[in-house]
């Protein structure tokens, strides 16, 4: 039979092109695939929270380097830009997980129950306070108003709340206790240190539920080591809640383009329980329900 621009075809040349053509098919499935050993799960408990997921995210042997960052950003006067270049945009993502935590018996007994009962309150439109803040899927904005000596750190999903750290203040000896506490900052050498006082006991401490109480002193290392990526670190002292202070920390990587976005946390709400606590735990003193 002829084929038009091809010549004639026997049939053993036909066997042998198809034979060809299934070994080079074979050799495409079998060959090898540029991805380290457990590089999926690697990068997928990375969400979840640790710096080895994040590894498995950037790839391993055989994934092309990544581009080496410009270097750290700073102000006029020299100091670190922790937010984004005038005119751009762009916001940081933080992961990881905390875990050898000194607990109390109670303490303990309380995080191996949220592992089983996963009713957080940032999950239900509650700000996420403390170190929350910064594990959660959108992110979050520094903002810098050096004529205010305020740094805000702003939150990008839940209910949009934000975070003030005051670089010319001291703690109040009268503190009410909130989601966030009272936050004062102060640089040594490029790392913005945060003490924060004054928390609530109304949010999650991380995203596996470690719990914390109204005695929780936090102190706050943010280094900007490049553009891309900001190291964190925190010191825990609780003695409502742990036997001794301990420490923690990852990094935040840089997404520049992105920026705040709309998020209405109470849309569509099926949980209006969940949403402000049982009846119980709802304050009738005031008129307003928080």
């Amino acid at each position: 039979m002829k084929s038009p621009g091809f010549g004639k075809i026997t049939a053993p040349a036909a066997l042998v092109a198809l034979i060809i053509a299934g070994a080079a098919a074979f050799g495409a499935v079998q060959a090898p695939v540029s991805q380290p050993e457990n590089g999926a799960a690697a990068g997928q408990r990375g969400q979840a929270g640790g710096a080895a997921g994040q590894r498995g995210q950037r790839g391993g042997r055989g994934a092309q380097p990544a581009a080496p960052s410009a270097p750290t950003p700073r102000l006029p006067d020299g100091k670190v830009r922790l937010g984004p270049l005038p005119g751009e945009k762009g916001i940081w993502v933080g992961g990881g997980a905390f875990s050898n935590q000194p607990f109390l018996p109670w303490a303990k007994m309380v995080y191996d129950y949220r592992q089983a009962n996963e009713l957080e309150p940032h999950t239900r439109c509650k700000p996420s306070g403390g170190p929350r803040q910064f594990l959660t899927p959108y992110g979050v904005e520094f903002v810098d108003i050096p004529e205010q000596k305020r740094i805000l750190i702003m939150d990008i999903g839940g209910p949009h709340t934000y975070r003030v750290i005051h670089m010319d203040a001291e703690h109040p000896k009268d503190l009410f206790p909130s989601y966030y506490g009272h936050s004062t900052g102060r640089w040594e050498g490029d790392t913005l240190v945060v003490d924060t006082i004054g928390f609530n006991e109304g949010f999650w401490f991380d995203r596996r539920g470690s719990p914390h109480t109204e005695k929780l002193h936090l102190i706050e290392r943010f280094t900007r080591k490049d553009f891309n990526t900001m190291t964190y670190e925190l010191t825990v002292d609780d003695p409502g809640a742990y036997t001794a202070p301990w420490t923690g920390g990852f990094d935040l990587r840089w997404r520049g383009g992105e920026e705040m976005f709309e998020y209405v946390c109470q849309d569509n709400n099926f949980a209006p329980t969940l949403l402000i606590g049982s009846e119980k735990s709802i304050d009738r003193s005031s008129d307003i329900v928080p």
